[in-house]
């Protein structure tokens, strides 16, 4: 399986036992780390050994900084230090970059500032000022250059390990947004597919325009939802209600014409002990009985239900006398 691999970027003398630390925190994490003195960067004739590791970090998916006190190999491609070219080859190449800087050299920086111009000026924490003039620039950078100091290399891997879990919970959620639009996406091409369909059948004679909308009263979901609620494992169909009628009568229901009720028509079923009751919603047809175009109504399942009731609780219920029916 492939794993992330990561860069670890420094001087090597006086950061070999950080680079050591941070080797073994990426190798705990899962990750592969790539550093120079562990041999996992391969060189050849045919270039500087320098250019090999700049190829390296092209390879790699992350690259972990360490700025220290030391200026390091001078590079024998720039005026730059080794480990500088390798920040920058990060930077130009827009790799996930984590820049640390050990604290004294960063509070240091501080008075760098204030005295860069003046040449007098000694300084306790580097060896050369073109440290802190590399630090300037980094700083100085619009983006990819998130720096933190550090004393410990606790420090630096306390913070990648918060930072690569926000990264991962960020991929989970960049993959859910990807699912939303893809599915967005595909909903907007069967819209748009439903739209020219609808439009060319429209141009077309009578006899197309009544197949639309056969098309259409065939996935009505009061059809669907009839089904459901009946238990029965085929879809059912009507155009009217007269239709609804003759099918539910088919099923052993009888019309409730006394129901009184001013929304449903009250269908029901003797079942042994029971009673069942389908209800449904007036408002699903026409006033001349035809089904409502699924276009024209906002479909509600509550429009067809059915309920099951006891018929001795039934027979109580229609047969409870309330206190205005004694006569004294």
């Amino acid at each position: 399986m492939a794993r992330p691999r990561v860069f670890i970027s420094s001087t090597f003398y006086d950061l070999r036992q950080i680079r050591a630390d941070l080797d073994s925190f990426i190798r705990r994490m899962g990750y592969d780390p790539v550093r120079n003195e562990s041999g996992k960067i391969p060189y050849g004739k045919e270039q500087k050994p320098e250019e090999y590791c700049y190829r390296e970090i092209e390879t790699c998916d992350i690259v972990v900084a360490v700025i220290g006190g030391r200026f390091g190999s001078q590079s024998q491609q720039s005026a730059y230090s080794v480990s500088q070219s390798e920040i920058r080859t990060a930077v130009n190449r827009e790799k996930s970059l984590f820049i640390f800087i050990e604290k004294g050299v960063y509070t240091e920086y501080q008075t760098y500032l204030k005295n860069k111009n003046n040449e007098g000026t000694k300084y306790h924490y580097v060896d050369r000022t073109e440290i802190y003039g590399f630090i300037e620039e980094i700083l100085g950078l619009p983006r990819n250059n998130p720096v933190h100091p550090f004393e410990t290399a606790e420090d630096i891997t306390e913070f990648l390990r918060e930072q690569w879990a926000g990264m991962f919970q960020r991929f989970l959620q960049e993959q859910d947004r990807t699912r939303e639009i893809s599915l967005i996406l595909r909903l907007d091409q069967t819209a748009s597919t439903l739209d020219r369909l609808v439009q060319y059948l429209s141009e077309q004679n009578e006899t197309q325009s009544d197949a639309l909308g056969q098309i259409v009263l065939s996935n009505h979901p009061a059809f669907r939802r009839l089904a459901k609620v009946m238990g029965i494992s085929f879809r059912a169909f009507f155009e009217t209600r007269d239709e609804l009628d003759k099918l539910l009568v088919a099923f052993g229901y009888t019309e409730d014409v006394l129901s009184g009720d001013p929304e449903f028509s009250i269908w029901t079923r003797e079942i042994k002990n029971k009673v069942a009751y389908l209800n449904v919603r007036d408002e699903l047809f026409t006033k001349d009985g035809r089904i409502q175009p699924q276009g024209a109504i906002r479909w509600n399942d509550d429009w067809i239900t059915r309920e099951v009731r006891d018929k001795a609780d039934e027979y109580a219920q229609q047969t409870e006398i309330s206190d205005d029916d004694i006569p004294f």
